[in-house]
């Protein structure tokens, strides 16, 4: 019974150490907005940045499972080549050393709780002091998610139990610790285990600098763990990549196989590591790691500061040799992960989100930024169709019929997708600016699924005008062929302004398109009511005609209104004019 209620409080600390990361996370990625979101499309080939890159983003985002999880998302959304996401991969695992070192100086030897106190009144101070300060309120969710932090660690130190009370415990742990290179094979395998069973680097780290502290386990077994837990770190990607597309897999595979190769090199030159690390933790503190508990000069904090020291060394010296051979590691996941042909472009299939949710919603904003664009090129390309309906044979004609009709509904489908994604988005804890893009995302999808609509609405005008024979003279064809290529121009010009970065948007050249297929629409239906005064055709013909730039004319205000999402203070007017006009 005693066990079971030690084991719940352990699981408790835990889960409060969890929670706090994961406030810490939310608030540094609401600090760092949108400037986070265009550095991630912005990584080259380059290792350099990429490693420069991957450690920010892990010291942002406190967690290099988050982060790698990340860099599979993104080079599944196509946002970096698979070079760049293998660099960032390495800065990754240089940035989760952070999290040790922040644990090691602020959350053991009992100072714990001296710093969680003061810092959750700071956090109090800037929530409650200081509303009108967005940036301040964020700041305000790190510092209390770092007390958190804080207070779950100490709460897991507290929660082990005194090691001299369990003597069979301890006798059990000296069996299997005590068996020289096989015991830091064993501790290997169980750093792995237990790093997939927390899910989180950060935490398994957390129990070891525990159990160090604690005298549960020695040097050597100690540096066998963080070499397990680095590689049980990779299974999160690889479970995200479970549906993303062949790139995305090879990216967390590249993961995977970088630490296996960075542990294998540790194990090969484990002595002289060792040597290395009991060197340098002796000179820092005076005595070597490799002095046992009970003994004379003994310092719980010392096994600690060369768990430090190991893990930073681990993965710096790892990347620094594994950096030179990018190109090969290429290769060997293009042989674990096998190309498949991708889908044909008329079959749905959402490209850049996928089911690697992310739990940084900040980040999230920019897949479905990338989808949307992607749906912008299939209307456009669905817009294309209708030419070729004027001149089709039979054959052919319903051929392109069948393929308008598809792409309606893969339209009505990606309306669906993206609009789910970015409302499980907007439950997320968001800044304003983000809360409003998703708004202005919202009506970005519903507009691009209503200029499919009325795309296929004009094509089922021209396959009715032809089970009915109907004909139009040369004008009227010659009109219709203007308007089309003036709601062309405007589509043209949106699908280039969703290709930009938002808040850059120029919507001088949406008006003046718009404007010019409105005046045009004007123009026809002025002669229109002219022709028909004047019997130059008949009802059915003058039906067809006007229903035809009438639909052209309403598919380029679906067009103008994507624009006008764009820019959000367009948009936000926009939404109050509806409001508006509503009461």
């Amino acid at each position: 019974m005693e066990a079971i209620w030690i084991l719940f409080k352990v699981i408790g600390a835990i889960a409060i150490f969890i929670y706090g990361m994961k406030l810490m996370s939310e608030g540094l990625q609401k600090l760092a907005g949108r400037g986070m979101r265009h550095i991630m499309g912005k990584i080259t080939g380059n290792p350099i940045s990429g490693i420069l890159v991957g450690t920010l983003l892990t010291v942002v985002v406190q967690s290099s499972s988050a982060s790698t999880v990340m860099v599979v998302s993104f080079v599944n959304a196509g946002l970096m080549d698979l070079a760049g996401a293998i660099s960032m991969i390495m800065g990754a695992n240089i940035g989760s050393t952070l999290i040790t070192w922040i644990l090691k100086i602020f959350a053991l030897g009992g100072s714990e709780s001296s710093f969680s106190l003061p810092l959750t009144l700071l956090a109090f101070a800037l929530f409650f002091m200081f509303t009108k300060s967005e940036k301040l309120k964020y700041f305000g969710e790190f510092v209390i998610g770092f007390a958190l932090l804080l207070l779950g660690m100490d709460f897991l130190q507290s929660s082990v139990p005194n090691l001299e009370d369990y003597p069979a415990f301890l006798s059990t742990m000296g069996a299997i610790s005590d068996h020289g290179y096989l015991s830091v094979l064993l501790f290997t395998v169980i750093g792995i285990v237990l790093t997939c069973i927390v899910q989180a680097s950060a935490a398994m780290m957390a129990i070891a600098l525990t159990m160090c502290y604690n005298g549960w386990i020695g040097f050597e077994v100690a540096m066998a763990l963080v070499m397990g837990l680095n590689i049980g770190t990779t299974i999160t990607a690889n479970i995200a990549a479970m549906v993303a597309n062949s790139v995305g897999k090879k990216a967390a595979r590249a993961h995977l196989v970088f630490n296996v190769i960075g542990a294998i090199i540790m194990l090969i030159a484990f002595r002289p590591v060792m040597m290395l690390v009991d060197y340098v933790t002796t000179a820092a503190t005076g005595i070597s790691p490799y002095t046992t508990p009970g003994s004379a000069g003994y310092n719980p904090q010392t096994l600690p500061w060369a768990l430090c020291f190991f893990h930073t060394f681990f993965n710096v010296v790892n990347t620094l040799i594994l950096v030179w051979f990018i190109p090969q590691l290429i290769k060997i996941v293009d042989w674990m992960v096998k190309t498949k042909e991708e889908d044909a472009e008329d079959e749905f299939r959402l490209t850049y989100i996928d089911g690697a949710w992310m739990n940084t919603a900040e980040l999230n904003i920019r897949q479905a930024q990338k989808e949307i664009e992607h749906f912008s090129q299939r209307v456009v390309r669905m817009y294309t169709f209708l030419p070729q309906l004027d001149n089709a044979k039979d054959k052919e004609f319903e051929e392109i019929m069948k393929r308008t009709e598809k792409y309606e509904g893969i339209t009505d489908r990606m309306e669906l997708e993206i609009a789910s994604f970015l409302t499980k988005v907007s439950e997320g804890d968001l800044s304003n600016e983000s809360s409003q893009r998703i708004s202005s995302m919202l009506r970005i999808v519903d507009n691009l699924e209503s200029i499919g609509d009325s795309i296929y609405q004009l094509a089922l005008l021209k396959k009715n005008q032809r089970e009915q024979g109907i004909t139009l003279d040369q004008e009227c064809r010659h009109n219709l062929e203007n308007m089309y290529h003036l709601v062309e121009k405007t589509l043209q010009v949106m699908d280039y302004n969703l290709n930009q970065p938002y808040d850059k948007i120029d919507l001088t050249e949406a008006y003046a398109a718009e404007k010019a297929v409105n005046e045009y629409r004007d123009k026809l239906r002025s002669h229109h009511l002219d022709s028909i005064k004047a019997g130059a055709y008949s009802y059915q013909v003058g039906t067809t005609y006007s229903g035809m730039y009438a639909l052209y004319e309403k598919t380029g205000d679906y067009v103008i209104n994507v624009s006008e999402a764009i820019d959000l203070d367009k948009s936000q007017k926009s939404v109050e004019h509806n409001m508006s006009a509503k009461k």
